[in-house]
């Protein structure tokens, strides 16, 4: 099959690509690269502005004063020449309805046209969009990355990137991509949970990891217990990383001669993969029912993840409880107790990261889940 991809989010269509080019398939992809992460592309839409400390200032002032937004534009452009070369392929699967970073207006021109010279489309609701966002936006569905928000709508500019999805140019977007999808596709729990009930869902995929570059080393704790938190400032509030600073700050006077603690913040993908590789425990995430790609990464490491392992995906795995990661829960007082349980219980550690690896194995594998891309694609 020929296969286009479009846009990236922690490098779940870069191992996707992977899994069906191992499968004998041609895969294209075109993305930004997910911004500050710098994920490979076979055709990289790049901004000036963003690498312009003058520029970006000038941009600034253009969206507040006008709307206008100089990155977008340049995206825009660059796809729009792009779109020649994307004809006649078998499948085009969009990461997100917000795939290209573009205005709602600018997706629905670029979308016209390559719906109309390719066969058939699929949506991965992969990160944010109208459904899931609304879905988040009633409490009585559970926490989610939206959380702080409706705890505190004084936070309402902080979460603009997601709320953009409730207005009106977005719901056009949205109803214009359901319309000529063939279906949609959720990599994780948090969004099969919102996709549930919709009428061109086709199931969840979950993420697919490249278990091939990456190697498993059983955890050694004769020394320190090594406590890793990688913070996104865009993203901090949504992975409740207050909770786990101030557990970590609990743990680190507590236990001085046990534990090893360290932060850090905005590091692109190649070199936070590196700054965890001495972690025993990695906090990941609150605000979530699943994991995360970094996650799945790291858990295959073998390292013990603080993340979303809620209900919902123990029950869909079969799983038990802290069996193959801890869940996390917006309660520093919870966190405290759950690494005081590890730190002074050292085996578990061991046999936690010994079965994240094994389960990111048995259902994360790249290839296995490329095939269920393929199958789903065959189908529909």
């Amino acid at each position: 099959m020929k296969i286009l991809l479009i846009g990236e989010y922690s490098r779940l269509h870069n191992s996707l690509k992977e899994g069906l080019i191992a499968l004998g398939h041609q895969v294209t992809l075109v993305s930004s690269g997910d911004g500050l992460k710098q994920f490979e592309s076979d055709y990289l839409l790049t901004s000036k502005v963003k690498n312009n400390s003058l520029l970006r200032l000038l941009n600034f002032g253009l969206i507040r004063l006008f709307g206008v937004n100089l990155i977008q534009n340049e995206y825009y452009h660059q796809f729009k020449k792009l779109l020649p070369r994307f004809k006649n392929f078998d499948v085009v699967q969009l990461i997100n309805e917000d795939a290209l970073g573009v205005t709602p207006k600018q997706s629905i021109k670029l979308y016209t046209q390559l719906f109309k010279q390719n066969k058939t489309i699929y949506l991965l609701a992969c990160g944010e969009d109208c459904v899931t966002i609304n879905y988040f936006l009633n409490p009585a569905n559970g926490y989610s990355v939206l959380t702080p928000y409706l705890n505190n709508t004084a936070l309402k500019n902080t979460f603009n990137f997601s709320l953009k999805y409730t207005t009106e140019a977005y719901k056009n977007l949205h109803e214009f991509i359901n319309k000529n999808i063939n279906g949609v596709i959720c990599s994780d729990m948090d969004y099969h949970r919102a996709y549930i009930n919709h009428s061109k869902y086709l199931g969840l995929i979950p993420n697919p990891v490249n278990t091939d570059v990456l190697e498993f080393k059983p955890l050694k704790t004769d020394d320190k217990i090594n406590i890793f938190h990688g913070i996104n400032s865009t993203s901090s509030l949504k992975k409740g990383a207050k909770y786990f600073s101030e557990a970590l700050e609990i743990i680190a006077n507590k236990y001085p001669e046990k534990v090893s603690t360290y932060s850090t913040t905005d590091l692109p993908y190649n070199k936070y993969i590196q700054s965890y590789n001495q972690a025993h425990i990695i906090l990941d995430q609150v605000y979530s029912y699943d994991q995360g790609y970094n996650a799945l990464e790291a858990m295959y490491k073998g390292k013990v993840l603080f993340t979303g392992a809620e209900k919902e995906w123990l029950e869909y795995y079969n799983l038990k409880e802290n069996s193959v990661a801890i869940n996390a829960l917006p309660n520093a007082n919870y966190l405290v107790e759950k690494l005081e349980w590890l730190i002074n219980n050292p085996n578990q550690l061991k046999l936690i990261g010994g079965q994240a690896s094994a389960f990111v194995k048995q259902h994360h594998d790249y290839i296995t889940i490329a095939q269920r891309y393929l199958d789903t694609w065959n189908k529909n």
